[in-house]
């Protein structure tokens, strides 16, 4: 019966939940704190909000592939798909939401995540976690943006001194995948 419920609720989210949860006006704030991210270091960082998953995906839930594999592996083919993995430095980072399990991964690439521990990032992922089931999303993704931020900051920092900062192109866009 489990498996009942969680595909109807699977077929029940779409693309109209996920405009209600990231509206236009949203999308294009959280587009530029993006990019104003992005001029303080030199990674890449993605979001994506997706309604629901797949009925194949659905199907490969199972005791010996949990739901949060499920869910890790898509979020794993967004990074794939948004061509975050393909940054200069190899430190792109996606968030992804996934609004029918209301749940949230972040994808960080190897230059990164040997870098920032696992707790750092489940820490990100508890706080975005408590904004949003507060229905606040802009706030939640805005602070997380901002966390992320921090964390490239840290580790690849724009040389202050660049005097061809201005020019460095933007590897990703900066845009809100909404699916």
């Amino acid at each position: 019966m489990n498996k009942f419920l969680r595909l109807l609720r699977h077929r029940w989210f779409d693309a109209s939940d996920v405009l209600r949860a990231v509206p236009d006006g949203m999308a294009e704030r959280l587009a530029l704190r993006v990019a104003a991210s992005e001029q303080r270091h030199t990674g890449e960082i993605r979001l994506c909000v997706e309604a629901s998953l797949s009925i194949a995906d659905l199907w490969r839930i199972s005791p010996e592939t949990p739901l949060s594999q499920v869910v890790r592996d898509r979020a794993l083919e967004w990074f794939g798909r948004l061509g975050v993995w393909d940054t200069e430095d190899n430190n792109g980072v996606l968030i992804y939401l996934l609004l029918a399990e209301h749940t949230i991964e972040i994808v960080a690439d190897r230059g990164l995540s040997r870098r920032v521990s696992a707790g750092d990032w489940q820490g990100m992922v508890t706080r975005l976690g408590e904004q949003l089931r507060k229905g606040a999303f802009e706030d939640g993704l805005t602070h997380a943006l901002s966390e992320v931020s921090a964390m490239l900051v840290t580790h690849f920092p724009v040389d202050q001194d660049d005097t061809h900062r201005a020019d460095r192109p933007n590897q990703l866009a900066n845009c809100v995948v909404r699916v």
